[in-house]
């Protein structure tokens, strides 16, 4: 037992480490900057809209319209029926994709001059608003890596799937979009090699540290969605106060009060909460207790206010999303041509986390939010998650609590700011914009009834565990760069 807690402790310190260390003789970020521009440019790539009708291997089921792939694989667009009594709409239809693999968002890790670094890869997705990304080591569905595409094998793949001996420090099962997807997870894994273990770094990789990969989150659509969902996981402890303080000395010459600073306290500090971690958990388990979510599979051709034809499938009033179909050549992937159906914003959405001093230290509104592909009612969510632009005053089926508060912040609340883009491999050139904003003394801490107040520490609790922390909170979770 005291074994397993050093353990666990070492490997908190070791991920700390290596947020607090920007600098990188292998890669430092100036050179990182040149060197993803010069992989954007290096790149043969062309995206071009089709017909349904002509995407290769892709079909439309005649009885239920259903758009799948002919291998039985990959995923589908199929319709649901969706009945609630959570907000003010209790009946739609919707597309939604269903992919019921789980697939792997794996990164290497290796400690390298003593500071755990992480082997990322500048990948294309035929989504990406900007072609290249940052991305995990393996980013691979069960169909890819079992090659139904008949492509090469993903590389470093047997890092991950059992083939060659590694030490696991983090590995969780976590959702996708659920107003996209139908009860989607993906596995998110972090291993780690040894110091002396040789690994061919190959073209398109490299090795970056926790804090480089953070701070490249304040570029807009540089980091990817995958690898935001895989370092939001990583955990780095909890300690007393006096350590806290002394780890903030270290990294800023004493400088207590800086914002990096205030949130590593949040992020560390386990004492100065508002709420129980007990306290949460009866608050969640009372908000999936009054909310009812029945999901029912109907064929895509039956769903109501959508248009169907072989251009693309919408919405009659143009909002939400549409499906298109695309052909796709890419120069560098397992497989460098194909064509597949993604899913298109009608406009880009927000995504914002409301911060408070309470107690001392920097709390987060968390809402829990209810989204028709969710797999147990409800998610924590950030504080406004409006990801089509519903937000948008006369053209919303609800009202977006907070909204006011965060379309009209001023200069000085705006601790983080950045546009970020969906997954690149089922969503088309989608961003949202992603911010913190702090309120003053004067914003109540009592909330209504589906919001509730926490700290980083408390939220890292939850993040461990399957289905509590949707995908847009885990991706501004991620952007907490402490230095």
């Amino acid at each position: 037992m005291i074994g397993s807690i050093m353990e666990t402790h070492k490997k908190h310190i070791a991920f700390l480490k290596s947020a607090l260390t920007l600098e990188n003789t292998l890669m430092p970020t100036e050179r990182f900057l040149s060197w993803i521009h010069e992989k954007n440019n290096q790149v043969k790539v062309d995206i071009q809209q089709i017909h349904f009708s002509k995407m290769r291997g892709w079909l439309a089921d005649p009885s239920t319209g259903n758009l799948v792939h002919d291998s039985g694989r990959f995923f589908s667009i199929e319709g649901i029926r969706v009945h609630t009594n959570w907000g003010k709409v209790a009946e739609w239809e919707q597309p939604i994709i269903n992919q019921p693999e789980v697939g792997f968002l794996g990164i290497i890790s290796k400690k390298i001059n003593g500071i755990l670094h992480f082997l990322m890869q500048a990948k294309i997705e035929p989504g990406n608003i900007n072609l290249v990304q940052l991305s995990p080591t393996l980013q691979a569905t069960r169909s890819n890596y079992t090659r139904i595409h008949k492509g090469k094998k993903p590389l470093y793949l047997e890092y991950f799937n059992g083939e060659k001996p590694v030490k696991i420090l983090l590995d969780q099962l976590q959702s996708e979009q659920g107003a996209r997807f139908l009860r989607k997870r993906n596995r998110n894994i972090i291993v780690e090699i040894g110091e002396e273990e040789p690994i061919e770094v190959v073209d398109n990789f490299c090795w970056l540290t926790l804090a480089q990969i953070k701070s490249f989150l304040r570029y807009s659509n540089l980091v990817n969605m995958d690898t935001r969902t895989v370092i939001s996981g990583i955990p780095f402890g909890e300690y007393p106060p006096d350590v806290i303080d002394f780890y903030a000395s270290l990294k800023s010459g004493g400088l207590i009060g800086t914002r990096e600073n205030e949130l590593l306290i949040s992020m560390l500090d386990n004492q100065r909460h508002k709420h129980t971690v007990d306290d949460i958990i009866s608050w969640i388990t009372r908000q999936k207790s009054m909310y009812d979510l029945e999901i029912k599979r109907i064929p895509l051709n039956s769903v109501k206010n959508w248009i169907i034809n072989d251009d693309e499938i919408y919405h009659q009033q143009r909002k939400y999303f549409s499906v298109i179909g695309v052909q796709v050549e890419i120069g560098n992937r397992e497989v460098q041509s194909w064509d597949q159906p993604l899913m298109k914003a009608a406009q880009e959405g927000i995504i914002a986390f409301i911060i408070k001093k309470i107690n001392g230290i920097y709390h987060f509104l968390v809402q829990a939010k209810l989204e028709a592909g969710n797999f147990d009612i409800i998610e924590l969510a950030p504080t406004v998650q409006c990801l089509t632009g519903n937000y948008r005053r006369g053209q919303n089926e609800y009202d977006v609590q907070f909204l006011d508060e965060v379309l009209n912040a001023k200069p000085q609340q705006i601790w983080y700011s950045s546009y970020q883009s969906e997954e690149g491999g089922r969503f088309f050139r989608e961003q949202n914009k992603n911010l913190i904003i702090e309120v003053d003394e004067f914003f109540p801490e009592e909330v209504p009834e589906n919001f509730i107040w926490m700290t980083l520490n408390q939220i890292q609790v939850f993040i461990k565990y399957n289905n509590y922390l949707n995908i847009a909170a885990r991706s501004l979770i991620a952007a907490v760069s402490f230095v």
